[in-house]
């Protein structure tokens, strides 16, 4: 056993792992930058108070939050979400409005790990900070449903509704409350804890002993007003426009104090239904102003990255990417040619390879294959007396020919474009 391992519900990412999960974050972003969205880099530290607004009640503040105090005396905390971040960002640098940003990493939660679900865990993340229009709830969405889309997914289920005004999410709170407590001796105790807190968050539990109360618990549309209405009818009717199925759900309140109006969650068809949000979002419309900034519209969305992975995996789809080799070279010599002609391959564009340590031909052939290349060029004593050297097609039917040394990184390049033209291009 090793003397040093990871944390619980942490872990080391390797290939193809790793090179999977950069693929994730290379396909949104051609997602989400096709539609203006700029890409912000939070810190992973900042004061414990930017995210003490997500609300007191929240599991995350009261006792998922990895803070501390530093050497400075400073009482900070590693990031647990991302758009409270983001928010503080607006606020200090004061970009124009409308701010469409974009973001990707870890955040780090004290939770029980579980399927899906780490400590650290890697988000990719949307907001638009300027407009309380509509339309820019519609794109939002629209962007996580796309996006699922051009990954494969077709068994994610879209959620929506409205919570209203932060008056009349209070209004319902109170009516919740009033539900509650007159049947909380059904209510699980989990539940009655929450209920003292925050009767919102009941909303929340997945106990099949809570199912039957919450499913009779007045409907957040009953404390609407007339623009509050107004507002979610358009988001309904701009996702109708563009072909995007939903389901209203007036139990929807999603996990953060910050939500007023449209809130919404991508539910993985695959998943077990206590555990299966891929990712959601919705409007924050005071978070800016509690964080000291102007009265600033917002709204956002999340996508884990590990749970939609996971969905993947269940539809067989987005596998990891192939990382083959373009060339191996091949040195039995002992000089510097492999050195050389890899350099000379990676400044045309090419992935190149190549053994260590003086290793036998038969040691390096083997490499060769397993790095996946195209081709292997070999380096031996008779042919580089004649100024050549050896090029066997690996992938192919193992074909093998003699090529001068002189322009040999240009004539490998014209096999290489041919052999790709006629299989498709490769993922480097």
């Amino acid at each position: 056993m090793p003397e040093f391992r990871t944390s619980p519900g942490f872990r080391d990412l390797l290939h193809p792992a790793s090179s999977r999960q950069r693929a994730f974050v290379d396909a949104f972003a051609s997602i989400v930058e096709a539609a203006g969205f700029e890409l912000v880099v939070p810190p992973l530290l900042e004061d414990v108070g930017v995210f003490r607004r997500l609300g007191e009640a929240t599991d995350v503040v009261t006792k998922e939050m990895y803070d501390f105090v530093d050497k400075g005396d400073r009482h900070v905390v590693l990031r647990p979400e991302q758009t409270a971040g983001v928010c503080r960002a607006f606020v200090e640098h004061r970009p124009a409005v409308p701010w469409k940003a974009w973001c990707f990493g870890p955040n780090f939660r004290y939770e029980r790990p579980q399927r899906g679900r780490y400590r650290q865990f890697e988000q990719v993340d949307v907001e638009v900070l300027g407009t309380d229009d509509p339309q820019a709830d519609v794109e939002v969405i629209a962007l996580g449903w796309r996006f699922f889309a051009a990954l494969g997914l077709s068994q994610v289920r879209l959620l929506v509704n409205s919570l209203g005004t932060s008056d009349e999410r209070l209004a319902h709170m109170e009516s919740l409350r009033t539900y509650f407590e007159g049947r909380a001796g059904e209510l699980s105790e989990q539940s009655r804890a929450t209920l003292a807190r925050n009767p919102l968050r009941v909303l929340d539990s997945k106990r099949a002993e809570d199912e039957a109360v919450i499913a009779a618990a007045p409907p957040v549309s009953e404390s609407l007003g007339d623009e509050s209405s107004a507002h979610f009818a358009a988001v309904l009717a701009g996702l109708d426009a563009l072909g995007i199925p939903y389901d209203v759900d007036d139990r929807l309140v999603r996990g953060l104090d910050y939500y007023v109006r449209t809130t919404f969650e991508y539910a993985g068809g695959t998943l077990e239904s206590a555990q299966n949000a891929l990712g959601g979002g919705g409007r924050y419309d005071g978070l800016v102003e509690d964080l000291g900034g102007p009265s600033t519209p917002g709204i956002g969305l999340a996508l884990g990255v590990d749970r939609t992975l996971l969905a993947c995996d269940d539809e067989g789809v987005f596998p990891a990417p192939i990382r083959a080799a373009d060339v191996f070279v091949v040195d039995v010599t002992g000089g510097t040619n492999a050195t050389s002609l890899t350099d000379e391959l990676r400044q045309l564009g090419y992935r190149a390879e190549r053994a260590y340590d003086g290793r036998s031909m038969r040691s390096q052939m083997k490499a060769a294959d397993r790095s996946g290349a195209e081709l292997a060029v070999i380096y031996a004593p008779d042919e580089l007396a004649d100024g050549s050297v050896v090029v066997r097609r690996l992938r192919d039917d193992g074909e093998q020919f003699t090529v001068p040394i002189d322009g040999l990184a240009t004539t490998l390049a014209e096999h290489l474009d041919s052999l790709i033209s006629n299989t498709g291009p490769k993922t480097r």
